[in-house]
C-alpha cells in the first residue's frame, strides 16, 4: 500500500528543527515560523493566544499542503517585543492554561467518582 505512515505525521525525523524562525526582510518586526509535525488545532491555538498580546499586531497560520507535516505562522509585532519573543510568551501562557484545564477536569474527574456517580467504564 502506498499509503504515509501514520507515525511521520506526528515524529520529527532526525535533522530536521521542530521549529525555524525566518525574519522578514520587507515588514518591521516581523517573522515566519515553520513547525514541523502540527496541525489547526495548536496553529489556532497559537495564533488567538498571540492576538491576546497587545504587541502583537498581526498574527495567522496556515497549512501549506494536507500531506506536508508543517505549520506556518505569521507574526508581527509594533516593535516593544520581537516576534520570537511574542511566540514565547505565547507558548508559555498556552502552557499555563492547560495546566489549569487538566487540574480542573482531574478534580472534577475525583468528584465525579467520590460522589458514586462513575461505573469505572469510560
Amino acid at each position: 500500500m502506498n499509503a504515509p505512515d501514520r507515525q511521520e505525521k506526528f515524529v520529527v525525523p532526525e535533522g530536521i528543527k521542530k521549529a525555524a524562525f525566518k525574519p522578514d526582510t520587507k515588514v518591521a518586526n516581523a517573522g515566519t515560523f515553520t513547525i514541523q509535525r502540527e496541525d489547526h488545532t495548536v496553529g489556532n491555538l497559537v495564533r488567538m493566544q498571540l492576538h491576546r498580546d497587545k504587541n502583537v499586531v498581526f498574527a495567522g497560520y496556515r497549512i501549506p499542503h494536507p500531506l506536508e507535516y508543517q505549520m506556518v505562522v505569521k507574526v508581527q509585532t509594533n516593535g516593544r517585543k520581537t516576534p520570537i519573543a511574542a511566540v514565547q510568551d505565547s507558548l508559555k501562557d498556552l502552557e499555563g492554561e492547560v495546566q489549569d484545564i487538566r487540574a480542573q477536569f482531574m478534580r472534577a474527574a475525583q468528584q465525579y467518582d467520590n460522589t458514586g456517580g462513575g461505573t469505572g467504564m469510560y
